[in-house]
């Protein structure tokens, strides 16, 4: 009985889906919008199929500036978030830091990098990755001051030193917090590529979306659009996977209430 609910809770939001989508064109069609204002959902799918093949390579090019940045800010950014949630010295010296250096909008941020390391595949690579350390930094952190000071006392009392409680106590339950975070940071990670790649590449999503404006090839336009949403939810719902695989102990809920 559970399962079939599921699936009727599957198929309504598919249809929701679906709905928004032929809303979408019924207006368009209606309103007698043209296609370089509003191009219809139909004419992105048909210009999507069409130039599908054209489009691969940008598409490779883009994952995988952006799964690189990923990486790389997910890994500094979590070393980072350890080191800030256990010491208090290091919250009070390295928390404004970041958060002045996130608050820094990174399109004045890819020109510094044109200049150090030229136009190509290394702006949006570096773009991607300072766009993904601040959420990761602060939910590892978040995640390790949760850890209660009676249970530290507790362990201390036992013999067990600073690194063993943060390893065996501290980790684990930032799990859920961590996994929160990359969530934010792989959709993060794809404004940053494309910022980076309309600035700065002759290569990528970002560079074709920025040529089809040029040229007023507003279908070509969304299917980028679509393509970058496409990748954007596959990603999500990969690290959604691995979370209920990893920290799946933390879920007390495996469904939103319903109102």
């Amino acid at each position: 009985m559970e399962f079939v609910e599921k699936i009727r809770q599957k198929l309504a939001a598919a249809m929701l889906i679906l709905g928004v989508f032929v809303v979408w064109e019924i207006a368009c069609l209606l309103m007698g919008i043209p296609e370089i204002v509003l191009p219809r959902p139909t004419v992105i799918l048909e210009t999507l199929s069409a130039r599908l093949p054209q489009l691969m390579p940008h598409v490779l090019q883009t994952l995988g500036t952006t799964l690189t940045g990923f990486v790389m800010g997910v890994t500094v950014g979590m070393l980072l978030g350890a080191i800030v949630g256990s010491s208090r010295v290091a919250y009070d010296t390295a928390y404004p830091l970041l958060v002045g250096f996130s608050s820094i909008p990174k399109v004045a941020v890819v020109p510094i990098f044109v200049l150090w390391f030229g136009s190509g595949t290394v702006p949006a690579v570096l773009t991607s990755f300072i766009i993904c350390i601040f959420p990761v930094v602060v939910n590892v952190a978040t995640g390790l001051a949760t850890t209660e000071p009676e249970l530290e006392d507790v362990l201390k009392s036992l013999g067990a030193k600073k690194r063993e409680i943060l390893w065996n106590v501290g980790i684990p339950r930032a799990m859920p917090y961590f996994f929160a975070s990359l969530k934010v940071a792989i959709t993060l990670a794809f404004v940053g590529t494309v910022l980076a790649e309309t600035i700065a590449s002759n290569r990528g999503i970002g560079n074709v979306m920025m040529i089809a404006t040029s040229s007023f090839d507003v279908p070509l336009v969304f299917s980028g659009l679509f393509l970058l949403a496409l990748l954007g939810v596959a990603l999500y719902l990969v690290f959604s996977l691995i979370e209920r695989r990893v920290a799946g102990w933390a879920m007390r809920k495996s469904e939103l209430p319903t109102l």
